[in-house]
């Protein structure tokens, strides 16, 4: 098994990497807590990789980051890149988003996530984007899932992410398409070296 370091202190977030991980001779791992990597990028790709890339450098180790959030049509694109902290709360963020979206007719919407790997060198070895299109209820539906799952709607479901099972939302959402364009290239990655 090879080491590979996740870029996040977010012990729920590395255990949701490892079911997509199944099979693979990958041990994942929790960056330590000290270790703080400021998100600069200007897109989710460009986040994803920095987390990588300075979690591999500092570590000496294979690493793992994701970054993703919710873009909106009517907002420009927003919360975007901010969509962690558009509110202290999950509710405060979903009530954010519904009152700036009062009186707009176009509720599209997606779901970007960026996964990026790096060698232990900081060199970025693989990188994928998943993107699962849908549109932003006008309140919110469903008791599963966190963050905007209840307001992201998604027309081929007929379902809010929140409303899903876990199964189907992992399959379909913006972070199961990332895995899914990853796993190919992960398996037949050359660690050799290091």
């Amino acid at each position: 098994m090879r080491k590979l370091i996740v870029a996040t202190g977010n012990p729920g977030k590395l255990a949701e990497m490892q079911e997509y991980l199944v099979g693979l001779p990958w041990q994942l791992e929790l960056k330590p807590k000290e270790l703080d990597i400021e998100e600069t990028g200007k897109t989710f790709k460009e986040n994803a990789a920095l987390k990588a890339s300075s979690t591999a450098k500092a570590m000496g180790e294979w690493a793992i980051a994701d970054d993703s959030g919710l873009a909106v049509d009517a907002l420009n694109g927003a919360p975007g890149l901010y969509s962690a902290r558009y509110g202290k709360t999950d509710e405060e963020r979903i009530n954010r988003l519904l009152r700036e979206l009062e009186g707009k007719d176009n509720r599209q919407a997606q779901f970007v996530c960026a996964i990026a790997i790096a060698r232990p060198d900081g060199s970025i070895a693989l990188q994928t984007e998943g993107i699962c299109p849908g549109e932003i209820m006008l309140s919110p539906q469903g008791n599963g899932g966190f963050g905007y799952d209840p307001i992201f709607y998604v027309p081929s479901q007929q379902q809010t992410f929140a409303e899903m099972s876990p199964a189907v939302k992992n399959k379909i959402s913006h972070r199961g398409r990332a895995f899914a364009e990853l796993l190919p290239q992960l398996k037949v990655l050359k660690v050799d070296s290091r």
